[in-house]
């Protein structure tokens, strides 16, 4: 009886998700969830990405966590880069943004919105219903030990586990183990595998609860927008998590850290007081006075998959959290994972083929995040006494290149690896990622595709092999064509579409016409620019690689794009 399909070691979010969708799709599964501590507890990370919502949704579980009240995320306020005047991101348009009662369902605005949740009642919520679904749960109960032997396929460098002792005293095993332990990587470090740090990001956090703040944007019912605010030695955080309780945190250089030679209080007081725009919003706040710190060590694992292992959420990999994009990587990673043991424990597929695929949509996407984390940092001219640190950042970032050149190195995190057809890193579209360059270089970014209106397919010296599409507790395949240099470029979704259409025509007025009449069929009048859009965005992509060769015909009509440098940014949503 001690042993399981599927053991979890952490009840967090990556090990609730993995272990929920274990039990969806397959309720005979015996699936083990291991939890160190008791729940409910505080846990740092509380500002969600939309992506997450389609995941709950999923998992059975989002009613249960919008009628806990979390306020509804619409976007972030951002004062960064040289600019003193701070700026904003929205999910959504706020003009489109409908004040309506709460709890809601899961559809309409809501599906392009976030959380910010109190994460010691949001990770409960997710255990809890891991539990419902049929997972054996069991809280404070530790592993101590980790039993492994060598492993027969990457002989060398990795082990198989054949074994977890637990601080009860008993011993269990699995057919898959699961480390969702986060950074401490429980597994991670007893099976030997090794992480990488690609960046000068080596960051302390501090921070601290509090009571009935102000909150800085009310849009509708219960929307709102995180605060980040950047110093001369760090940034803040102000994540409202419910009617009376917010977190604020400070994010500084671990050598900013060091040389302060002052406890973390101290450091943590002084940067509330340095910035007026928080201090207001706590003028009349209380502290829960217990001050926490962590280090924020971007990183990923060299490996995230062995013979009978995964590594999934923080445990696999950690991106800085200027783009909350940590919990969007767990849940995202946890989902993918459930789908590769349903298949593996079905037989469907070659084994090798999904871990693969496993292991290298974790490891991408943890790296473009590092890397777009980067250009953020390396653009902040507010980090006056810190330009040592950030110029060393900024020569990695290549923010020493122009706008273009900058935009190019960005690129190469891969605008094909985050969401699968289509034109989108970090979830930031094509558009909202040349505004975002735009506005830290205060120049505009020119388009591949302007200018020119003959657009022929490239193929050459690529080779088709399938990638993984996760859908509805099933893994497909899907072929995409990939050249020796990393580059690939999937058939399906809106770069299918642009494939198909340019194997039978290379002229942009041709293009576009048939775009508008395609998409006349499939989409309401108010959404058909968005849809053009993107596509068009797919079209700079794959130009941009060099899939696509673009040309001028002098005697038709260039093609004629421009984004201004001023504007909103959006957010794109996994479609």
């Amino acid at each position: 009886m001690n042993h399981y399909d599927v053991v979890i070691v952490g009840g967090g979010p990556a090990g609730s998700t993995t272990g929920s969708l274990l039990k969806k799709y397959n309720p005979q599964l015996r699936v083990l969830i291991l939890e160190k501590e008791k729940f409910p507890r505080d846990h740092v990370g509380e500002s969600q990405l939309p992506q997450i919502g389609e995941i709950l949704n999923e998992m059975g579980c989002w009613d249960k966590v919008e009628a806990a009240n979390f306020p509804i995320k619409v976007g972030g306020n951002y004062r960064w880069g040289n600019d003193p005047e701070p700026w904003e991101f929205n999910f959504l348009r706020l003009e489109e943004f409908k004040e309506e009662p709460r709890p809601a369902k899961f559809a309409g605005q809501r599906k392009q919105t976030a959380f910010q949740v109190d994460r010691a009642v949001y990770d409960e919520i997710l255990l809890r219903h891991a539990a419902e679904l049929g997972c054996e749960v069991r809280e404070q109960t530790a592993v101590v030990k980790v039993e492994t032997q060598g492993d027969r396929l990457w002989r060398g460098f990795a082990h198989r586990i054949t074994a977890l002792h637990l601080n009860t005293g008993e011993q269990v095993t699995a057919t898959y183990y699961v480390d969702a332990s986060g950074h401490v990587g429980v597994l991670r470090k007893a099976l030997g595998v090794e992480t990488e740090c690609p960046t000068q990001l080596q960051n302390i956090a501090i921070w601290d609860y509090w009571h009935n703040a102000e909150w800085a944007v009310e849009i509708g019912v219960g929307g709102t927008r995180v605060q980040v605010m950047s110093l001369a030695h760090g940034w803040i955080w102000f994540i409202p998590l419910g009617p009376t309780r917010t977190s604020v945190g400070f994010i500084c250089p671990a050598s900013y850290y060091k040389q302060a030679k002052k406890p973390a209080a101290d450091i943590y007081n002084e940067a509330l007081q340095a910035e007026p725009h928080i201090a207001k919003l706590l003028a009349n706040a209380s502290r829960r006075g217990k001050i926490e710190t962590t280090k924020d060590w971007s990183f990923f694992a060299q490996r995230t998959t062995g013979e009978n292992w995964f590594l999934v959420g923080e445990a696999a990999g950690f991106a800085d959290p200027i783009l909350a994009a940590g919990m969007t990587l767990t849940h995202v990673g946890g989902r993918e994972l459930a789908y590769t043991i349903l298949a593996l424990h079905q037989g469907k597929h070659n084994a090798e083929w999904l871990k693969n695929q496993y292991d290298q949509n974790q490891r991408r996407r943890v790296q473009q995040h590092i890397r777009f984390a980067d250009y953020w940092y390396a653009a902040n001219g507010q980090f006056t006494d810190l330009q040592a640190h950030c110029q060393t950042i900024a020569k990695e970032a290549g923010l020493n290149l122009s706008p273009t050149e900058a935009f190019r190195w960005l690129a190469q995190g891969g605008f094909t690896n985050d969401i699968l057809g289509q034109a989108v890193i970090g979830g930031f579209d094509l558009g909202a990622m040349k505004q975002m360059v735009q506005r830290f270089s205060q120049e505009e970014l020119p388009w591949e595709i302007s200018d020119n209106n003959v657009f022929e397919l490239n193929l050459e010296n690529s080779k088709e092999e399938c990638v993984a599409v996760y859908n509805n507790g099933e893994i497909s395949q899907v072929k995409c064509y990939v050249r020796e240099n990393g580059d690939r470029l999937p058939i399906t979704g809106l770069y299918g579409l642009l494939i198909d259409i340019l194997s039978r025509t290379s002229d942009i007025e041709h293009i576009y016409h048939y775009l508008v009449s395609l998409f006349k069929t499939r989409f309401a009048p108010e959404h058909l620019r968005v849809a053009i859009q993107h596509t068009m965005f797919c079209l700079e992509v794959m130009t941009l690689e060099g899939w696509v060769t673009a040309s001028l015909n002098p005697d038709k009509p260039p093609l004629k794009i421009s984004m201004p440098v001023e504007g909103e940014l959006h957010y794109t949503r996994r479609k």
